[in-house]
């Protein structure tokens, strides 16, 4: 099973319509479901993406086959391009490297949209479901995949845009976690 966890609707949307996810609730959250893959929308921050993480932990049996997805999109210097798919080696959270992938890109977990350069990559959510899936000695797979939505220029991404860079890079996302 592929359990996915997406902050925003418009992150979950392209999933939704590639795959004909059928929507229903899941304690306080929207989850969107198939016969191998579990969606919920978490919202935005840390917190959000723990309690949603976490429920999808607490109300589904773990195999080993399982894979947890983080993926959004994020924020990024310049030296990325718009639409450029990422898949993160750590999380810096509160100043501290949570290092779980050699060689990849570290993104930094902020709690308030970035509108200056002061990070190579951030986003809101990727400490969160981390922090919940670390913790569970069950999980053998997980991957925080982001797409570069903006060069910290938070106001200029829509939710049509959102989902379009989502949906771009499905297939991508699909060879890096072999589903």
């Amino acid at each position: 099973m592929l359990y996915i966890v997406s902050a925003l609707k418009p992150e979950a949307q392209a999933f939704v319509d590639h795959y004909k996810l059928k929507k229903s609730k899941l304690n306080n959250f929207t989850i969107f479901s198939n016969y191998n893959i579990r969606l919920i929308i978490s919202g935005m921050g840390v917190e959000n993406a723990r309690l949603a993480t976490q429920t999808l932990i607490n109300n589904f049996d773990i195999t080993d086959d399982d894979t947890y997805l983080n993926t959004g999109i994020c924020g990024a210097s310049r030296s990325y391009t718009i639409g450029e798919l990422i898949e993160c080696g750590g999380v810096n959270y509160n100043g501290i490297d949570h290092i779980f992938q050699e060689n990849r890109p570290i993104i930094s977990c902020v709690s308030e949209e970035v509108a200056t350069p002061s990070y190579e990559l951030a986003d809101m959510e990727s400490y969160g479901f981390y922090d919940a899936v670390i913790h569970n000695p069950a999980i053998k797979q997980f991957h925080i995949i982001k797409v570069v939505s903006d060069h910290f220029e938070p106001q200029k991404v829509g939710k049509e845009e959102t989902k379009s860079l989502l949906f771009n890079v499905i297939d991508d996302i699909n060879k890096i976690i072999n589903f």
